[in-house]
């Protein structure tokens, strides 16, 4: 047990804290930077959408039956509502785009919180049905975090944050992976039920995440709308790469 309990923590340090070089985005000359935050979005549009429909969906019908889709329809609106109601669960774009105001800084941070504690529900309850599985989604977290991190660390600085400042704010935002991820593997043991509802709320929000947040929606001229494609297809291309090595190490 306490072998897969480092392994676990180990999964989520990847799927969290290691996103934060995104964040060395705002260490490169502009020119690069606005590059890959323009085109990091669509690369985890298609992250996203292959983890789900791929993994999470089809894992959480495997235990649950129909009642999955319940789930994951549930799941989808939930999110919707929240980031409608509430604060967004994903802030991206370059730092000069973003429009900051007194309050966009704590909802931001709690967004992140809160979406970085269901990262490690989602780790965790892939790793107890089976580690391969927890691996891929965990490397699914990182390859969606990175852009998201670069979104934060543009949120952060124009709202009159250092680099040191808001390298640190947001790692402790995202050590929540962490918390979320003991959380299930302690409550989640031999509960089978459990595990597929939460695959299946994962599947749900990274759906909502993939289409409403990441899925690109203004398509610019055709040179960026052929960027843009390529860097979705990537995204669904390297996940999907991964599921085969997960497989064969299964």
């Amino acid at each position: 047990m306490q072998n897969s309990l480092l392994y676990l923590i180990g999964l989520s340090l990847l799927g969290s804290v290691a996103g934060l070089i995104g964040g060395l985005v705002y260490f490169l000359p502009d020119k690069l930077s606005t590059f890959i935050c323009r085109y990091s979005i669509p690369f985890a549009s298609g992250v996203l959408l292959t983890v789900s429909l791929l993994n999470l969906m089809p894992e959480s019908y495997h235990l649950l039956d129909e009642n999955a889709f319940t789930v994951v329809l549930i799941a989808f609106l939930a999110s919707f509502i929240f980031e409608e109601g509430f604060t967004k669960l994903h802030h991206h774009g370059h730092r000069n785009e973003q429009e900051i105001t007194s309050g966009t800084i704590p909802l931001v941070l709690v967004g992140d919180t809160i979406h970085n504690f269901i990262d490690g529900v989602s780790i965790a309850a892939a790793f107890l049905l089976e580690p391969s599985l927890g691996f891929v989604v965990s490397i699914s977290s990182f390859l969606h975090e990175t852009p998201h991190e670069i979104g934060d660390f543009g949120v952060f600085l124009a709202g009159g944050y250092n680099k040191l400042q808001t390298l640190a704010i947001n790692a402790l935002s995202a050590s929540f992976t962490i918390v979320g991820a003991l959380y299930v593997f302690y409550l989640g043991q031999n509960n089978q039920d459990l595990i597929g509802i939460l695959l299946a709320v994962s599947a749900g929000m990274f759906l909502y995440l993939a289409a409403g947040d990441f899925l690109p929606k203004d398509a610019g001229d055709k040179k960026d709308a052929a960027f843009k494609i390529a860097a979705l297809l990537l995204g669904v291309i390297l996940m999907y790469l991964v599921n085969i090595t997960g497989a064969h190490a299964h």
